[in-house]
């Protein structure tokens, strides 16, 4: 099996996008509802820039970065600045999903490093995003800091939290994990 890890430019991509969206955040992390189509557009799809792997033609993970505000924490945090450390340049990291039958290490890791890549080439030092509970240990190891309360509703809730992209940079440095 052989993954390519690229930035989503084809028209092709990103349907299959809206559907991992929809088998993610509808199906298995209930946060929106049901629709007949089995696809989910993000509401800032048109600001995103999304890391995609692909087993041959089948999208098999992504996550999006964006950078313009209101991000989608602004709108669930009172004050959002007031939680986060200094920084210069910021961006929020959004919907990483990974399809049920091909979540490996090889997979999340190759998606995270497209992602660490590009944003280091944007010069960004802080990135945001809000993290499923059920994952908070892994976010951690990654050297994410929670933040604030708990965000959503019901049962299914996030954890607010940044990542210094020096912490993430240390980490590759200093583990095999994440390096080239």
């Amino acid at each position: 099996m052989e993954i390519i890890f690229k930035v989503a430019t084809e028209p092709d991509e990103f349907e299959k996008i809206h559907r991992l969206n929809y088998q993610t955040f509808v199906e298995e992390i209930p946060q929106h509802e049901t629709n007949p189509e089995g696809r989910l557009v993000d509401k800032f799809h048109d600001e995103n820039t999304y890391f995609i792997a692909l087993d041959e033609d089948e999208l098999v993970g992504m996550i999006c970065v964006r950078d313009q505000r209101p991000f989608s924490l602004d709108y669930k945090l009172d004050n959002l600045d007031s939680y986060l450390p200094p920084h210069k340049s910021i961006c929020e990291l959004r919907l990483l999903a990974i399809a049920k039958h091909h979540r490996s290490p090889h997979i999340f890791q190759g998606v995270m490093r497209a992602l660490y890549d590009y944003c280091d080439v944007k010069g960004y030092d802080l990135g945001i995003m809000s993290g499923t509970t059920k994952q908070a240990r892994l976010y951690k190891h990654l050297g994410f800091v929670p933040f604030g309360p708990l965000v959503g509703k019901g049962e299914i809730l996030f954890q607010p939290m940044y990542l210094t992209f020096e912490a993430y940079r240390r980490l590759k440095e200093e583990t095999r994990t994440f390096a080239d």
